[in-house]
């Protein structure tokens, strides 16, 4: 029985007998043209019949072979191959049966000869010709050859009978030739196939995902252009984007198995829940995509909603209950783009959109996005120029006393006064910054400025400064702090670091490596924004904070209130416990002021006491306090 690969290899080999039709009809006129001449010059009815059934049979031959297609599944193998022979067989006996009959009826030697020549071309010919079949091949040979070689041994006449023997001898020295011939053919096309298949195989490799089993990026760009290019002009696709919120905390508290399982999971969910004629794919990391085609805007919505709706469903993996959340950009074909590229932009900008909106939602693309888009690469630009030229300038917002209303602190406050815009407010350019990364070099060169001027205030007053979470986790940013202190002459004990709370929930390794670091030196560390995030004790218990400042939503927010006034009581006493500094923002009246001290509070900021200004006006301020001091006293 046949494997898989002598079936294709014989399948190819019968299509060779199909492929040129054009050479069997070749072969079939010179050969019933011959034959007509020959029983022309011996004009006997013998011959003319015979060249009749010669032509009759090639006729037959060239029509199947028109008609029969080698290319088609619905003819087997064995029924092009029998078709084939069936005429092949039967021409070469005809051919070989009338040059025989020239022999034997003693008919002139140039008909003899003319008829004999052709059989005799005509069975080495097609012998290599077909050697793709061998057994079609020596079987022409065979039967255009043994009749002649018969009939000269008949005769008796030492020159047939030489060309009996030459013929006998020639059969198996030309069959020898066309199994060779075959042998070399067989080997190449399995090798062909072989080296096929594994092309086949390494084209789905690389277009697969070894975790999941999904598509992955090139296997989805094969999928998304395949797809539009045999798309109907009104068809309608979406390319919903999915990034797993937070999934980086999975790999680092569960592993990294448990990791690949879960993405697993989310991968047998997406298949399951996608409609049909979907790409589902990998596209990297924690992110997937699902491109499927649509009704209409609600019906993605629809698919989108079912898709969100399936990833957060709770997922058991190695006993472990996980609930996953999932943030989801989509953008539609016509509707949102005019190619894939594009299509692709855009839904990775409604992820966008969909991930700095709070996690854990769907958004659509919409055009609003690409001129946000556009506004922040120009703010990014524009960021990065004025750094260098040093359009950006520090202002200062002094921290109060409470008690005996003397500056303790300058909060170093970024302003960028823009030669064209004007100003342009911090919540416009920290943001872009964050985004894309600028804020390392923004912090870094906040922090220098502001521990220059520093140095030139009283030793008593400290200088506070921001600093992003992607700014700590940047490769040397305790050095950075370090070489802005050496470089100022400032103290360490003078500068005080704010960070928020999102810092640690992000992560804890990198945090507590550098504020260790810089706590040694004597750099304090502040917890900006207290009340606004987790508030959790414990990164007030694991780290060494010398001040809490109480976000201004709890002082002038519209939620102020009984409750405002009892977590602030409370805040200050736990300062007051641990020794720490309890600062109250946002401060605008006395009144604030007044319920603030009361609460517990000892230091204050706000445009109570003073907006931020910039620095010559920052020495001046301090300068007024300590003229005034000895005013105060004696009075």
């Amino acid at each position: 029985m046949e494997d898989a690969v002598d079936q294709r290899v014989r399948r190819t080999l019968v299509h060779t007998l199909y492929s040129s039709p054009a050479s069997l009809v070749t072969g079939a006129v010179a050969t019933v043209g011959a034959a007509s001449v020959a029983a022309w010059i011996a004009d006997l009815s013998g011959l003319w019949i015979a060249a009749a059934v010669l032509a009759i049979i090639a006729t037959i031959r060239v029509v199947a072979a028109l008609r029969l297609s080698a290319d088609s599944d619905g003819n087997s193998t064995a029924m092009l191959e029998l078709a084939y022979e069936i005429g092949a067989f039967s021409f070469a006996l005809a051919l070989g049966t009338m040059a025989a009959y020239t022999i034997l009826i003693d008919s002139s030697s140039q008909v003899q000869v003319l008829m004999v020549a052709n059989a005799l071309g005509y069975g080495i010919g097609v012998s290599a010709r077909n050697a793709g079949r061998p057994t079609i091949a020596i079987g022409q040979l065979a039967f255009s050859c043994l009749p002649i070689a018969l009939v000269s041994f008949l005769t008796m006449k030492v020159g047939l009978v030489a060309l009996s023997i030459t013929i006998l001898l020639l059969i198996p020295a030309q069959s020898m030739i066309t199994r060779k011939i075959f042998s070399v053919l067989r080997d190449s096309i399995a090798s062909a196939n072989a080296n096929a298949d594994l092309a086949d195989e390494m084209q789905t490799l690389a277009r697969t995902d070894v975790v999941t089993g999904l598509a992955n990026r090139a296997g989805l760009n094969h999928a998304v252009s395949e797809e539009l290019a045999s798309a109907e002009e009104d068809a309608r696709l979406a390319l919903i984007w999915i990034d797993l919120d937070r999934f980086k905390e999975v790999n680092d508290l569960l592993g990294h198995p448990v990791g690949d399982k879960v993405l697993k999971g989310v991968a047998e969910r997406l298949v399951e829940v996608s409609p049909d004629g979907s790409t589902v794919a990998r596209f990297g990391g924690d992110e997937f995509i699902v491109f499927c085609p649509v009704d209409d805007v609600k019906h993605a919505e629809l698919i989108a909603s079912e898709i969100h709706c399936e990833i957060m469903c709770p997922m058991r993996v190695d006993g472990e209950l996980l609930e996953i959340r999932a943030s989801l950009g989509v953008a539609l074909i016509p509707d949102s783009a005019i190619d894939a590229d594009q299509l692709m932009q855009r839904a990775d900008l409604a992820l966008y959109h969909a991930k700095v909106g709070g996690r854990s939602q769907t958004c659509f693309y919409d055009p609003s996005m690409s001129r946000d888009l556009v506004r922040r690469r120009e703010i990014e630009a524009e960021l990065r120029t004025a750094i260098q030229r040093d359009e950006l300038s520090i202002f200062f917002q002094p921290i109060v006393d409470l008690e005996t209303s003397r500056i303790k602190t300058f909060e170093a406050l970024v302003r960028w006064f823009h030669p064209e815009k004007g100003e342009l407010r911090p919540n416009e350019f920290i943001p872009v910054a964050e985004e894309t990364g600028v804020i390392v070099t923004l912090g870094n060169w906040i922090t220098v400025q502001a521990a220059r001027i520093a140095a030139t205030w009283p030793d008593d007053v400290t200088v506070a400064v921001n600093l992003s979470p992607l700014q700590i986790r940047a490769p040397g940013a305790a050095l950075g702090i370090k070489n802005a202190l050496r470089e100022a002459g400032l103290p360490p004990h003078r500068l005080e670091l704010e960070v928020t709370e999102s810092l640690f929930i992000e992560d804890n390794h990198s945090t507590s490596a550098f504020i260790e670091e810089l706590s040694e030196l004597g750099v304090r560390f502040a917890l900006d924004d207290f009340g606004t995030g987790y508030s959790s004790l414990g990164y007030i218990n694991k780290f060494p904070f010398s001040k809490i400042k109480v976000d201004r939503s709890f002082v002038s927010g519209a939620e102020v209130g009984k409750k405002s006034e009892a977590i602030i009581q409370a805040v200050a006493k736990m300062g007051t416990t641990l020794g720490m500094d309890i600062v109250a923002e946002g401060l605008e009246t006395a009144e604030q002021v007044t319920a603030v001290r009361n609460a517990g509070c000892n230091l204050g900021q706000g445009y109570h006491f003073s907006r931020a200004v910039p620095d010559y006006l920052a020495a001046m301020l301090i300068a007024q306090e300590r003229d005034n001091t000895p005013r105060r006293a004696s009075a």
